[in-house]
């Protein structure tokens, strides 16, 4: 892939880093951004892509993962690699946040697996641990300081501090409360130096206070004095709390020595959550300008659907104003697009655009394309935008020009993908125009990819003459002399330069004379092509017109079948709710038929009556079979509750402990005699029968 410094700035990548640095939240991967450039191995850049599309997906579809909220370890990582170095509490801090972090992202992972192949690749040689954050919490509080059970020792100092802090303050109280009895304090009566309450004595009275003076006040009225009975105190703090540094640090060290084999999993959270930050930050951009992923084909191709200039469309909605996509295709068949038209127009965006996006896919970054639209990995983009003068090399413009084509010429082939803005300027027209030219058939016989904006009518007819060239413009509304910024391929464009003349103000007299210096062939092709242009634009929008109207009547006609599939459904089910209904009226029907053929008082008499009496014989046997089934099932319930009760009486012996029965006061078994049982419930004793206890234990 050859990438230069000058297509950073022609192509503006640099403000894209810019971004990526931005939206990074720790230094290593920020360092990554600012050098961010495109990758000569392929595979690896296909997998830079994947990860970012599948983060991004992760966020956008609301799937569970953690915040990326850590700190880099690379202090302490070289601190473990030295034999007796010891961890800071802020450095145990930030490895028990990595590996809870790298946890919660190991847990992130399960079930989603396979939806994130290219992201679970990162941690799959990680495996869960709990041992330094287990490890750590036995040191540590949640308020993150050393706990007083870390050692014996340090709970034993902590305890004679507290002891000498409480001395210290009860002596200073009483000192105080004599002193300021007697006048002698100022209106604070006290004061912090060098971390000892002092007082703050009048000066007047300093000497009689016993006591150390420490210091005085910048006027001199006020004399700093820590009380007499108090030194000896502060002293033994100041050595307790020297003890207590030196406990902390000997807890420490053997913590750092317990926790050092973890250094090569220490090092793999590094890895893994650097590279997570990377990966987060090119997804966040991607959300930013509505970027995805699009189809990566093998052959050089580059089919943009709605396509945006990212940065273009980031600063035009912070202003509030509308960004024109734009849709190309190019691929062996049409390789070579030559973009016409007035100045102003987006010819310049158009190409930019295709540029940048081809140089921040390279680099593992998605872009501002609609689904649908396909771009491939070429091994060279080549840009000449601009005015470039280099003063440095006392070039002009020009010059500038021919030291860049000579250079695409030294390395341009089938994957280069050439980027030319107002190609062949900055000379005199014809001769500029001749070399320009020839530049563009050297550039097409290397079947390079290129976009090419111009307004030299040679360059136009020669895209027009090339079988794998094509010409396209950008469109121009000539009722309201305003451009569209819509790109139309087929056809070479008009400049409008008399058009654009007339709306930056110039008078008609003067654009009317500079039409008469003009030839008048090249004011009748100028004029049929602006005219050739406008009635494309009307085709155009009558095509869209009858694509409207098409896509409506097709939605009529897709609407119309499901009503007319709904209506054929409902007209079945009635249908056949009807043919039901009939069966039941004949039913119903024969019924009547029978009722009223049927005699009571004749023929059918006897047999009703022998109905009647089978239907009361068998209500009997039904209403017997079930008294007999409820009486056996209270027999064996009844023999259930004997078999349970036996089983309780048949436990409780001497010094059981047992309920009486419907109640719920206890007691224990002290005298068992023929069924009978003395029971101690508290100080009270009664005697029961055994079959009204309850064993319990």
């Amino acid at each position: 892939m050859h990438f230069d410094s000058q297509a950073v700035k022609d192509l503006e990548f640099d403000l894209i880093r810019l971004m990526l640095h931005d939206f990074c939240l720790q230094p290593t991967a920020r360092l990554r951004m600012i050098d961010l450039e495109p990758m000569r191995d392929h595979r690896r850049l296909r997998t830079e892509l994947i990860r970012t599309h599948e983060f991004l997906q992760i966020r956008a579809n609301g799937i569970s993962f953690p915040a990326l909220d850590f700190e880099e370890l690379d202090q302490e990582i070289k601190l473990l690699q030295l034999r007796d170095s010891v961890l800071s509490e802020e450095s145990f801090f930030r490895i028990y946040k990595a590996n809870v972090l790298v946890n919660e992202i190991l847990d992130a992972f399960e079930g989603i697996e396979e939806a994130c192949k290219e992201l679970h690749l990162l941690v799959s040689d990680i495996e869960k641990s709990t041992y330094i954050p287990e490890r750590v919490m036995q040191v540590f509080d949640n308020k993150w300081k050393v706990r007083d059970d870390a050692s014996p020792e340090l709970k034993s100092i902590r305890e004679g501090i507290v002891i000498v802090r409480r001395n210290i303050a009860k002596n200073f109280a009483k000192v105080m409360r004599d002193l300021a009895g007697k006048g002698f304090l100022g209106d604070t009566g006290e004061a912090y130096l060098n971390e000892r309450k002092v007082l703050a004595v009048y000066s007047t009275h300093k000497r009689k206070v016993p006591g150390l003076v420490i210091s005085s006040s910048k006027t001199g009225s006020l004399t700093y004095i820590e009380p007499e009975v108090n030194i000896q105190l502060n002293f033994e703090l100041e050595s307790l709390m020297d003890d207590e540094r030196n406990e902390i640090r000997r807890i420490l060290k053997e913590l750092t020595q317990s926790i050092r084999h973890e250094l090569p999993a220490i090092r793999n959270y590094q890895r893994c959550l650097t590279e997570f930050d990377f990966i987060q930050a090119k997804a966040r951009l991607a959300a930013d300008i509505d970027a995805i992923l699009p189809e990566i084909e093998d052959e050089p191709v580059i089919d943009l659907r709605k396509a945006y200039h990212p940065i273009l469309m980031l600063q035009n909605r912070r202003m509030g104003r509308a960004t024109f996509p734009q849709s190309l295709r190019m691929d062996k068949d049409s390789r070579m697009l030559v973009i016409s038209g007035p100045n102003a127009g987006g010819k310049s965006i158009t190409l930019k655009t295709v540029g940048l996006l081809q140089v921040m896919l390279q680099s593992g970054l998605l872009v501002p394309v609609a689904p649908g639209s396909k771009m491939s990995f070429f091994h060279a983009v080549l840009t000449d935008i601009g005015d470039n003068q280099s003063i440095e090399n006392q070039l002009s413009t020009y010059s500038y020009r021919l030291k860049r084509m000579k250079h695409f010429l030294d390395v341009s082939n089938r994957r280069s993908l050439v980027l030319l803005d107002e190609f062949g300027t900055g000379s005199d027209p014809d001769l500029g125009g001749a070399l320009a030219e020839v530049f563009f058939e050297e550039l097409y016989s290397r079947k390079s990819f290129g976009v090419i904006t111009t307004h030299y009518g040679n360059i136009k007819l020669k895209a027009a003459q090339l079988r794998n060239a094509r010409n396209g413009c950008m469109l121009f509304n000539t009722q309201t002399l305003e451009p569209t910024y819509q790109l139309s391929i087929g056809q070479p464009g008009s400049s409008f330069t008399f058009e654009v003349a007339e709306i930056n103000g110039i008078p008609k007299e003067l654009i009317e004379a500079a039409k008469k210096k003009m030839s008048s062939q090249k004011v009748q092709m100028d004029e049929m092509l602006a005219s050739l242009q406008d009635e494309k634009s009307k085709y155009q929008l009558l095509t869209q017109s009858a694509q409207s109207a098409g896509e409506l009547a097709s939605s009529a006609i897709t609407e119309y079948e499901k009503k007319r599939e709904k209506m054929e459904e409902r007209l079945q089910k009635q249908q056949d709710t009807m043919e039901r209904n009939n069966k039941y009226l004949n039913h119903g029907r024969r019924l009547v038929q029978f009722i009223e053929g049927y005699n009571l008082r004749t023929k059918n008499k006897e047999l009703l009556d022998e109905v009647k009496k089978y239907l009361a014989m068998e209500k009997t046997k039904i209403e017997d079979d079930r008294k007999q089934k409820s009486i056996q099932k209270s027999i064996v319930k009844q023999k259930e509750q004997e078999q349970t009760k036996e089983r309780r009486t048949g436990a409780i012996k001497v010094g059981s402990t047992v309920r009486l029965e419907n109640t719920k006061q206890t007691g224990k078994v002290i005298e068992l005699d023929k069924g009978q049982a003395v029971v101690a419930i508290g100080v009270f004793k009664t005697k029961v029968d055994v079959s009204r206890l309850e064993f319990i234990t």
